[in-house]
C-alpha cells in the first residue's frame, strides 16, 4: 500500500472527524458536501464558520476539493488515502454471509470453474466488478499422469492436479515415442514425484538431474524431455478471470463512454491489470490502490482492492480483488475481498 503523507499529522482530531464524516457521506450520496450538510451530520458543536475554516484547511492540505460546479467539497486521492489509512472502521462480516459465500466456492469444483465462481462472488456481492488470478500450477499437486502417442512426434499429456483437477495439453517432443515407453515414462513419474507440487519436480527434473546428464538412462532423460515441454507450456498460462464490469457503468464518475471505453479495453488486453495484480502477490494481506496510485491512467478515477490467496503451506497461488470507482464503501470492500481469498484458498485445499 503506498506511503502515507507527512501532513496527514497536521490534521487534529477535530478535522479528521470532519473529514471522516465528510468522505463517508460523499461515498454514500456521490454529491458534494457543504459546510450546513457535514456541521449537521457531524455532531459537533461548531459554528457554520468553523465548519468552514477547517473545509478551507482541507483544501489547502490537498485532502479535498471543490468541484467547479458546486459550493460542496470531494475527497481527493489524497483524502481517500488518509481516511482508508487512518480513519476506516472496517466492518466485519456477519457469520451468515460468509456461510453464504462459502457457499458459493464449492471445494468438488475444477480450479477453473472455483475461479469464475470466485470473481462472480466478488462481483455480486459488491456490484462492481470481481476479479481473479489463474493460480499457479507450479505451486499445485501433482496427483497423477500419462501420455499418449499423437502424430508428428507430438505427444498428449493427461495430468491431474489435487487429486481432482484433470488437464490435458498436447506438446511437440524430438522424436517418436511409442505406447510402452510413454507408459514407463509416466510410471516413473507417479512413482518418483506423487503428491509433490510441481515447483519440486521441475526443480529436481530439470535442474538437478540436468547436471548428471550423463550418468543417466534413456528412461530418465525421456522424462525430462517430457517435463521441460510442459513447463515452457505452463509458463505462459497467466491469465485472470474477470466479472462484472458492466456493474461500473451504474456510477455516475464511471458513466462517461470514453472513459469506460478506454477501460473495457485495459481489461481485455490483460497486459496492465496483470502485471498490477502482479505487484500484489508479493505483499501480504490486503492492498488498496486508490486513483492514480495504480500507475495506469486508465484507472485514475477507479480503485482496485486487492488480497493474494494461497495453497495450504500459505504459497502464494494468486491474487483476487474488486475494481471500483474511488467512491467505493471500503469499510465493506475490505472485509469481502479478505474473506473471498481465504474462502478460495480453503476450497483449493480441501484437506488442508
Amino acid at each position: 500500500m503506498p506511503a502515507t503523507s507527512p501532513k496527514k499529522a497536521l490534521l487534529n482530531e477535530r478535522a479528521q472527524h470532519l473529514l471522516k464524516v465528510l468522505v463517508e457521506r460523499y461515498i454514500r450520496e456521490g454529491q458534494p458536501v457543504g459546510s450546513r450538510a457535514l456541521a449537521r451530520e457531524a455532531g459537533l458543536d461548531l459554528s457554520p464558520a468553523t465548519i468552514r475554516n477547517v473545509m478551507a484547511d482541507l483544501e489547502e492540505l490537498g485532502f479535498i476539493r471543490s468541484p467547479h460546479t458546486s459550493a460542496g467539497r470531494v475527497p481527493t486521492v489524497q483524502g481517500y488515502r488518509f481516511f482508508v489509512d487512518a480513519l476506516l472502521t472496517v466492518k466485519p462480516l456477519e457469520s451468515l454471509e460468509v456461510q453464504r459465500m462459502r457457499q458459493s466456492l464449492d471445494p468438488d469444483l475444477n480450479t477453473q470453474k472455483l475461479v469464475e465462481s470466485a470473481s462472480a462472488l466478488l462481483s455480486g456481492v459488491t456490484r462492481m466488478a470481481g476479479v481473479v488470478t489463474m493460480p499457479r500450477r507450479d505451486h499445485m499437486a501433482f496427483s497423477h499422469i500419462e501420455f499418449l502417442a499423437l502424430t508428428d512426434n507430438r505427444v498428449l499429456a493427461i495430468l491431474v492436479f489435487n487429486e481432482r483437477e484433470v488437464q490435458n495439453r498436447v506438446i511437440h517432443v524430438n522424436r517418436h515415442y511409442g505406447a510402452d515407453e510413454l507408459q514407463q515414462i509416466s510410471n516413473y513419474l507417479n512413482t518418483e514425484f506423487l503428491g509433490k507440487d510441481l515447483q519440486t519436480v521441475r526443480r529436481i527434473l530439470v535442474e538437478e538431474m540436468q547436471e548428471a546428464r550423463e550418468h543417466m538412462n534413456r528412461l530418465m532423460l525421456a522424462a525430462i524431455e517430457m517435463t521441460e515441454k510442459l513447463f515452457d507450456q505452463e509458463s505462459n498460462k497467466d491469465d485472470y478471470i474477470l466479472a462484472g464490469q458492466t456493474n461500473l457503468m451504474d456510477f455516475a464518475e464511471l458513466s462517461n463512454v470514453e472513459k469506460l471505453r478506454q477501460l473495457f479495453e485495459a481489461f481485455n488486453q490483460k497486459r496492465d491489470i496483470l502485471h498490477l495484480l502482479d505487484q500484489c502477490v508479493r505483499a501480504q494481506g490486503v492492498q488498496i490502490f486508490i486513483g492514480e496510485e495504480s500507475g495506469y491512467e486508465v484507472l485514475d478515477e477507479c480503485s482496485v482492492v486487492t488480497a493474494p490467496y494461497t495453497a495450504g503451506d500459505g504459497t502464494v497461488l494468486g491474487v483476487l480483488g474488486v475494481i471500483g470507482p474511488t467512491r467505493m464503501a471500503y469499510e465493506r470492500v475490505i472485509p469481502i475481498v479478505d474473506a473471498t481469498a481465504k474462502l478460495l484458498a480453503a476450497a483449493l485445499n480441501p484437506k488442508n
